[in-house]
C-alpha cells in the first residue's frame, strides 16, 4: 500500500484538483485508491459530488471507526472526508504532549485494502500537514507557473527536509508543474528554472485546461467530465507514471 501526499504551502497550485483526478485516474487503471481529505475546506467529496458524512476528523476524535468513515465515491475510488471539524483537530494535535506527529498515524493505523492511499493536504504549514508528512511515504508537490509559487518551493522544501531528519525514509517523489501554458512567456520561464534546480525530480506538466476548474462543479473528474480534454491526457499520463513507481 503506497501512502503519498499531495502538498505545497502555497494555495492555488491545482493540489486537489491533482489528488483527484490522479486519483481518478488511477482507480480507472483498475488500482483500489483512497482519497484523504486533511483539508479544512472540504474540496475532494465536493469535486466528486458526494455528501460528506462522518470523516477524518470523526476518526482521529475517537468518535468514529475506519469503516464509518470511507465513502465509495466511484468504482475503485474511495474517500475519507475533511471539512471544518478537521479544525478542532489541530488544536488537539497542538494540545498534545508526546508523539504529537503521530496522531494521523495512529488514526490510520489499521488501514488495510488499498493499492494507493492519497493524502489532500492544506494549503499551509501546520501541525496536521505535519502529521501528514510523517504517515506517508512518499511527496507530491505541485507548483503553479507563477513567479511567488516558484519562489515559496524553496521554503517548502526546506520544511520538508527538518521532517525528513526525523521521518526516515520520506521521499520528495516529484514536482508536478501545473497551469502550465506554452503560448505565455512566464510559464516557459518559470518550467526552465524548475528544470534547471529540479532536474532529476520534475514530472510532466499540467496544462492550462479551463475543464479542470470546470469538473468539480459537476462533481465529476476530469476523465467524467471531459475524457477527451487536454487535462485528461495529463493527469492519465501522471496516474501511469505514479502506478509504475517512476
Amino acid at each position: 500500500m503506497r501512502k503519498i501526499a499531495f502538498t505545497n504551502a502555497k494555495g492555488g497550485v491545482a493540489k486537489t484538483t491533482t489528488c483527484v483526478n490522479v486519483g481518478a485516474g488511477l482507480a480507472l487503471a483498475g488500482y483500489r485508491t483512497l482519497l484523504v481529505d486533511c483539508d479544512t475546506q472540504g474540496q475532494i467529496t465536493k469535486s466528486l459530488g458526494i455528501r460528506a458524512g462522518e470523516g477524518l476528523a470523526d476518526l482521529v476524535q475517537g468518535d468514529a471507526g475506519l469503516d464509518d468513515v470511507q465513502i465509495e465515491a466511484r468504482e475503485n475510488l474511495f474517500v475519507i472526508s475533511g471539512g471544518g471539524t478537521l479544525s478542532g483537530v489541530k488544536r488537539m494535535i497542538s494540545r498534545r504532549d508526546m508523539r504529537s506527529e503521530l496522531v494521523l498515524s495512529e488514526a490510520l493505523e489499521d488501514l488495510r485494502g488499498y493499492d494507493f492511499v492519497l493524502l489532500d493536504t492544506a494549503p499551509s504549514w501546520d501541525v496536521l500537514s505535519v502529521n501528514c508528512l510523517f504517515y506517508v511515504d512518499e511527496i507530491l508537490i505541485p507548483v503553479s507557473m507563477e513567479v511567488l509559487a516558484l519562489q515559496g518551493i524553496g521554503d517548502f522544501l526546506g520544511r520538508v527536509n527538518e521532517v525528513q531528519q526525523y521521518r526516515e525514509g520520506l521521499l520528495i517523489k516529484g514536482i508536478i508543474p501545473t497551469f502550465y501554458d506554452g503560448r505565455v512567456k512566464k510559464s516557459a520561464e518559470i518550467m526552465e528554472q524548475l528544470e534547471r534546480h529540479f532536474p532529476d525530480a520534475l514530472w510532466p506538466a499540467v496544462r492550462y485546461n479551463t475543464r479542470l476548474s470546470e469538473a468539480p462543479g459537476f462533481g465529476q473528474h476530469i476523465f467524467e467530465y471531459a475524457r477527451r480534454s487536454n487535462g485528461a491526457a495529463d493527469y492519465a499520463r501522471l496516474a501511469q507514471r505514479l502506478a509504475k513507481g517512476r
